[in-house]
């Protein structure tokens, strides 16, 4: 070692204040050379090092009322449990988590007092229910009670995973905190207790209904009430209705997954339905009035005469629910004109009379300015 680092220095000057400084000025000094000269952050720096060493032993005495009027008083003699000639750990004894609490408690994940001991409670896990519907039953919503299998606490033991009329005991390798320590370097390192696996507690006599498991499998009853207006994807989610918690841990969650089998006629696009009503030739040049199916019924549309193949009608009101909302969507119904295959003769007489009474333009049609024009704003 330097000659610099056998030699002792002011402790005010190592953490850079005054003789007279408070504790808060001590404790923000000391954090912020403790962060810059941090061996983590200055891998193989052993000067860095030191200087680190030097901040944790002159904080370590400073912070200690007794310590530090012993300091004022007689120097580096005057502190009775100094680090030069004592070795071992560098903090006097004191544990890293409580002089660095929240300065490295992120860092490293060794924290303060609060990361002693692992949490004994443990949330459920989360449950998925698959449930086919028919797309009617997606548009007018439906109530089905469904079954499911889950870990539920158990009876006998209360969840406490110990026979009746036994407590869990306190483990005795860590001393009920959850947690053991060793030595690293400059570092007091925690660790989950390999022996009760963090929870502070073993079990010694297990109850015989769950086998000291806290929690027994069951077979479950739920109401799933699906909403009008679903679509195929939709997840329901029922708060607290997954598997049981552990040592007093909140239940997991339900999730009911939504499949919607595809109608026959109608298709979905939003909230909107889309149907194809086929017409002969006569039928869409004479115009009609015909009737429309729709997911509540039948209801009758005026075709007027002339109707190309691909017009559109909208029966406004006539789609799906909105979800969760008040109103539907529309029902979009497309006249398809359908062109005959095979005539008869008489059929095909009858057309070719048809067609020399009407005046055809089989040139190629030029569309106008004007046209071009109307599609661009249309």
């Amino acid at each position: 070692m330097s000659s610099t680092a056998n030699m002792k220095l002011d402790y005010y000057e190592v953490l850079s204040v005054s003789r007279d400084a408070s504790d808060q000025e001590l404790k923000s000094s000391y954090r912020k050379l403790a962060m810059q000269f941090h061996p983590d952050r200055n891998p193989g720096d052993h000067a860095a090092e030191e200087k680190f060493r030097q901040c944790s032993e002159a904080y370590q005495v400073l912070s200690d009322p007794e310590k530090r009027a012993a300091y004022d008083r007689y120097g580096h003699a005057g502190p009775s449990s100094g680090f030069g000639g004592g070795g071992g750990s560098p903090f006097g004894g004191q544990d890293v988590g409580d002089i660095f609490g929240d300065i490295f408690g992120e860092m490293f994940n060794m924290g303060g007092n609060s990361g002693r001991r692992a949490s004994r409670a443990q949330r459920g896990r989360d449950l998925r229910y698959d449930m086919k519907l028919e797309f009617a039953d997606s548009v007018f919503g439906k109530e089905e009670t469904i079954k499911i299998r889950r870990l539920e606490t158990c009876d006998d033991c209360n969840g406490t995973g110990a026979a009746h009329g036994k407590q869990p005991q306190t483990c005795a390798q860590c001393k009920g905190h959850g947690q053991v320590r060793f030595q690293q370097g400059f570092f007091s390192v925690a660790r989950p207790c390999p022996k009760c696996g963090g929870t502070g507690t073993t079990i010694t006599d297990p109850c015989l209904t769950c086998k000291g498991e806290t929690r027994v499998m069951r077979e479950h009853e739920i109401l799933v009430k699906v909403p009008a207006g679903v679509e195929d994807g939709t997840r329901i989610r029922y708060g607290g209705e997954g598997e049981a918690g552990k040592y007093g841990g909140p239940a997991g969650d339900l999730y009911v997954s939504l499949s919607v089998e595809a109608h026959a006629f109608f298709e979905r696009e939003g909230d909107d339905l889309h149907c194809v009503i086929p017409m002969s030739f006569p039928q869409a040049a004479l115009g009609l009035e015909i009737e429309v199916p729709t997911m509540d019924g039948v209801t009758s549309i005026n075709i007027p005469e002339g109707t190309q193949s691909g017009k559109r009608f909208k029966l406004r009101g006539r789609g799906v629910p909105h979800l969760n909302e008040h109103g539907k969507g529309d029902l979009v119904v497309e006249i398809r004109v359908q062109t005959p295959q095979k005539l008869n003769k008489q059929q095909r007489d009858l057309l070719k009379q048809l067609g020399e009474t009407m005046e055809v333009q089989n040139t190629p049609h030029t569309r106008t300015f004007l046209d071009k024009m109307k599609d661009i704003f249309s």
